[in-house]
């Protein structure tokens, strides 16, 4: 995979350019993860036109103290690269917080997506919605000060504690838990101005939450298809939430992959790599 650094509001964002066959396929990850997410679905998607790319704050994109860490923001992160590649036409992957912005551009840039891909994801406020632990211990007002505070005094020993139980639960197979897990918090912690975009999203995703869902009608007038494919044994962006999308969007697929956890694109590669590409 060739790799590129594209220039964001004076930092780089890393971006892997897989030429290939096809329209540009775009997998995005949430947090607290990065691109690694998506190594197991690229064997599948062998000679296909494949981006990958880290959101500032995470993996190999830079880390800046400054920079406001939001689903706006991410938004204009990925309109920067579909830009810097001059890409026409796009794949949509969005899993977890990546959702949010993967939706807002194709919501503004209809005519630019081939096809829109949820996997266990969120964009609204739904009945059916669970936040992680961590998520809610970090996200939740007052409460979040306090977890904030603690993780400042205990830092490396809680977060790791943290990330291991959190994160570990998101993979169904413990020989693929073993393998990724560490790479992923590895990612996570090299850095540790990494946490102020953990920190940052996490403030902005109750807000976030209900802003998106005064644009219902957006999504209800969505005309590009929508393939929605969640594991069903995730407990928090369950099989329920995902039966809420397919009622949003016009044309939506509905696909539950039962034993499937969080981390579906981990549990069942080649099965996601199919739906991705599949006409």
């Amino acid at each position: 995979m060739n790799v590129r650094h594209v220039a964001m509001n004076g930092s780089r964002l890393w971006v892997g350019d897989e030429a290939g066959e096809g329209t540009a396929i775009i997998l995005m990850h949430g947090f607290p993860d990065n691109h690694h997410l998506y190594d197991r679905v690229l064997p599948f998607l062998r000679d296909r036109h494949v981006v990958t790319f880290d959101f500032l704050g995470w993996g190999e994109s830079d880390k800046p103290a400054q920079h406001s860490y939001t689903a706006y923001a991410q938004t204009a992160e990925l309109d920067r690269v579909i830009s810097a590649l001059e890409l026409d036409r796009v794949i949509l992957v969005a899993h977890d917080a990546s959702g949010p912005p993967a939706i807002d551009w194709a919501i503004a840039h209809p005519e630019r997506v081939e096809r829109l891909v949820l996997l266990n994801t969120y964009y609204s406020t739904m009945r059916s919605l669970r936040p992680p632990e961590a998520i809610w211990l970090f996200s939740t007002p007052v409460v979040r000060r306090v977890a904030r505070w603690s993780s400042t005094i205990f830092n490396h020993w809680l977060f790791r504690r943290m990330y291991y139980w959190q994160v570990g639960r998101f993979f169904r197979d413990q020989a693929i838990r073993d393998e990724f897990l560490p790479v992923l918090y590895e990612q996570f912690t090299r850095d540790p101005s990494a946490h102020a975009a953990f920190f940052s999203l996490n403030e902005d995703l109750r807000p976030m939450l209900r802003d998106r869902a005064t644009r219902a009608d957006a999504l209800r007038t969505f005309e590009p298809p929508v393939r929605i494919l969640f594991g069903g044994a995730d407990p928090y962006l369950n099989a329920n939430v995902a039966r809420e999308f397919a009622r949003l969007f016009p044309r939506a697929e509905l696909h539950l992959i039962p034993s499937a956890r969080h981390f579906v694109q981990m549990d069942e590669p080649e099965q996601v790599a199919k739906e991705i590409t599949r006409n």
